[in-house]
Order: structure tokens, then C-alpha cells, then sequence
């Protein structure tokens, strides 16, 4: 654990300082930088669009009495790569195939050298030894079954004796660098004393003595299998099985917004997404780029009004119909009439037309998660600048500090939760089947 704590603290802390240091002669005596930099050029993400930066007023964008008591306040927002849909049923398989081929890769690799890779290129012993994705797995092959039987269900709980992989088991474990805690001048390397002298929670919760810059390494394991009885559990007396159990495996729903994710298991996919787009970086010798993450309160709202600052909805109207009566978001119109608007719980991603920045379903569809925590009198203390106000909430917390903010409301919710500036929140803990997700990258401030 030790090595595998010290591999990812190099590997971040390299991502963040890497280039910093280079020759210092040279130049001829002059200032001339350092030479022979890698050259980079971001070019735009797959699935994403670029949202400029600029300021707005966050908050209400039409008197209404019911929301008389929210500020509005001017804040200014930098560039960032956003999603043009919400995650995919089939975008979010992707990454519980990963976990599953990973976890079932770690289990042959005790019977099966071939799945290891213990040697670089020069022949040096690699210690602990890699996955070698590249070895093909045979599923039906009897033996490597038998290698990976904790994967699948047991068999005392087996329907009709099938073996089936165990979704329990699928658990994806990472690391990150609490920067927020590292940051704190309290925290701060004494160069005097040659050590630091302040204290971080670690990911339990509990207060601990810093050793070194290991201990604002965070470790996380997420279960991250999708919780498929939300649909039964969120609607009393409603006859939802049918989604349940088809909702996320069917491929008849590949292009519908994923549901039934905490708030961690879609930071842990963040996680993820950055971690295979810089592997395949690193392997081609390629600069690495920015994080994806979760969006902050702010920049959901920036690049859901598409532009228009003082739009109730996306699209730039103050209703959610347009000019001939049709309805353009999935929500809850007409007292429940849910099927007026064309579907009668999620729907497709990007079935209605984007806002002016190119982004589909800021409003309905799914609600989505943001890094935010939520806090009533948050507009008050935020910062104009990149506002935000994050809190890794502990397993011991009170459940009001496990509140993280959502956005654009639901297909369940009425036109009042989809606008651009309405707020609510849901437990970090928690799982519906009104809630999802898009990500963001921040961007190195070009101007596309």
C-alpha cells in the first residue's frame, strides 16, 4: 500500500510540477526562458464545447415574489470545456467495464503471468508488476472463471444457477491531492524546521499529524455500479420494474442520461476520465491535460444561459414553450401530464434544440450534480472571481453538510425547477432517478 500510495503522489504531484524546473544556462547571458519546451496546442474534446469566459448576474433573472429573498450578484467566470449532453447510459458502462476488466485482469495475474507486466522496455523489473491490458480474457474459458470467482455472484445466491459478475463487487480506488488542505497556511512546510507542523483530515475523517506531502493524498474506493432500484424506491405505489431492471443494461436506453449515481461515484468517473485520457497521453509522449470534474455551481449556470444573461430558460424565452405551444425541455407540464412534452420519464440526450453555446438539456431531462456544496446564504461569501464553496463532507458529518447543490431540474419536476436560476440540493449519499451528470475541464485560457 505504501508503494501504491508513493506511485500516485508522484504521479500527481509530476502532473502539477513537471516543467517548472529546466536548465538554467544558456542564452548567452540573456533572458531567454527555458529551451526546448514541448509544444501544446489543446484541441476541442470529444463530446464537449468551449464556454468563453465573461461575467453575469448569478441568481434570479425575473421578479417573483417566491424567490424575492435570493441575491443576485455579478460574477466573473473562466473558459472551460463543458459536456454537450448529460452522461450516456452507455458513456457511463464504459467505465464499469474498466473497473470490471481491471479487477478481473488483477485476479489472473495470481495465475496467469501473461496478464502482468513485471519488465520495461530495457528490462528493468517493474515492482509491483502493471496490468498488461493488451492479453485477451476468454469469459467462457472454465479456468479463468474459476481464477475470478470473487468477481461473480455467489452461487447460494445465483437465479437458476447463473453466473452472473457481482455488481457489488465492482469498486473502482483512487487518489487525489487535497489541495484545499494543502493550501492552508497552518499547513504550510516550515523550511526552518524542516517539517510540517500542522494537521489534515484524512479521507475518515479523523484529524491526524501531516508526515509529508503524502498525507493531502486522499484514498477513495467507490462501489460504482448504478443504483437500479432508485426508479422503484423514488415513487411509491408506481410501476416502475420495468426500468429498473432495464433501464441502465438495455441498449434500447444507451443514449439516455445515466441515473442512480451519488454524488462520489460521479466524482470517482471524473477520476477515471482523466486517468485513461493521460495514460494514453503519457504512452504517446503527449503534455497531459487538465482534470475533468464536476462543474461548479457558477459554471453550470454560465453555460446554461447560453449568453443571454437575463433569460428565465436556455433557450432565451421567459416560457417554456415556444411561439407555436410545443414544449422545448422534458419536464412536468400540465399539472402531469408528463407525455405532452414527448416522453413520459427520461428521454434521449440532446432530443431538444441546444442553447447558444451548443449544449443540450440544461434544462430538464435529468437534474445534475456540481461540485457545490449547498448553503443557503452561499451567494453572500462566494468570491466574484471562479466562485465556488466545496466541502469534502466526512462519513461523521450531520447529513445538512452532505448536501451538494443541483441543477436544470427533472422530467419530474415542474417549468419553476428547470430555469437557469433555480438551485436545490440532494445528499452526496443519495441516489435518484431524476439526477445525473456532465463534466467539465478547465482550459489553459485560449480563446477558441
Amino acid at each position: 500500500m505504501k508503494k501504491l500510495i508513493l506511485i500516485a503522489v508522484v504521479f500527481i504531484m509530476t502532473i502539477v510540477f513537471t516543467g517548472c524546473f529546466g536548465g538554467g544556462a544558456g542564452g548567452n547571458g540573456e533572458l531567454v526562458g527555458v529551451q526546448k519546451r514541448p509544444r501544446f496546442k489543446e484541441t476541442q474534446p470529444y463530446g464537449m464545447v468551449y464556454i468563453r469566459r465573461g461575467s453575469f448576474n448569478i441568481g434570479p433573472s425575473d421578479q417573483d415574489a417566491s424567490r424575492s429573498g435570493i441575491p443576485i450578484k455579478t460574477v466573473s467566470q473562466e473558459p472551460f470545456w463543458m459536456d454537450d449532453t448529460e452522461i450516456t447510459n452507455n458513456e457511463y458502462r464504459q467505465f464499469v467495464g474498466w473497473v470490471k476488466e481491471k479487477m478481473a485482469r488483477e485476479m489472473l495475474g495470481d495465475q496467469y503471468p501473461e496478464f502482468q507486466i513485471t519488465e520495461d522496455r530495457d528490462g528493468n523489473p517493474i515492482d509491483p508488476p502493471q496490468i498488461n491490458w493488451k492479453e485477451k480474457i476468454d469469459w467462457e474459458d472454465p479456468d479463468m472463471q474459476m481464477a475470478m470467482e470473487d468477481l461473480y455472484i455467489p452461487e447460494n445466491e445465483r437465479f437458476f444457477g447463473k453466473r452472473e459478475i457481482d455488481a457489488r463487487k465492482l469498486v473502482y480506488e483512487y487518489w487525489w491531492v487535497d489541495l484545499n488542505q494543502a493550501a492552508k497556511r497552518s499547513n504550510s512546510y516550515n523550511f526552518e524546521t524542516q517539517r510540517y507542523e500542522g494537521n489534515v483530515y484524512n479521507i475518515e475523517g479523523d484529524l491526524v499529524p501531516i508526515e509529508n506531502r503524502s498525507s493531502f493524498m486522499m484514498r477513495d474506493q467507490v462501489h460504482v455500479y448504478p443504483d437500479t432500484l432508485c426508479w422503484i424506491r423514488d415513487f411509491t405505489y408506481s410501476y416502475n420494474e420495468p426500468l429498473a431492471t432495464r433501464y441502465f443494461s438495455h441498449p434500447g436506453f444507451d443514449e439516455y442520461p445515466v441515473v442512480g449515481v451519488t454524488w462520489k461515484q460521479v466524482n470517482a468517473f471524473c477520476n477515471w476520465r482523466t486517468k485513461i485520457q493521460t495514460d494514453y497521453l503519457e504512452e504517446k509522449g503527449e503534455p497531459t491535460l487538465m482534470e475533468y470534474r464536476l462543474p461548479t455551481e457558477v459554471e453550470w449556470e454560465y453555460a446554461s444561459r447560453g449568453g443571454k444573461d437575463f433569460s428565465m430558460y436556455p433557450w432565451g424565452g421567459y416560457y417554456p414553450r415556444d411561439d407555436k405551444g410545443v414544449f422545448l425541455a422534458n419536464f412536468k407540464p400540465l399539472r402531469g401530464n408528463y407525455v405532452e412534452d414527448g416522453a413520459i420519464a427520461t428521454m434521449k440526450v440532446g432530443s431538444y434544440d441546444p442553447n447558444e453555446y451548443g449544449l443540450y438539456d440544461m434544462s430538464g431531462n435529468v437534474a445534475e450534480w456540481t461540485s457545490t456544496a449547498y448553503d443557503e446564504a452561499g451567494y453572500n461569501y462566494f468570491s466574484d472571481l471562479n466562485p465556488t464553496f466545496t466541502y469534502n463532507a466526512r462519513k461523521d458529518d450531520p447529513a445538512v453538510m452532505k448536501r451538494k447543490v443541483i441543477r436544470g431540474g427533472s422530467w419530474k419536476d415542474i417549468s419553476q425547477f428547470i430555469q437557469v436560476s433555480s438551485r436545490d440540493f440532494e445528499y452526496q449519499d443519495t441516489t435518484k432517478s431524476y439526477i445525473g451528470f456532465r463534466c467539465v475541464r478547465s482550459t489553459f485560457g485560449e480563446e477558441f
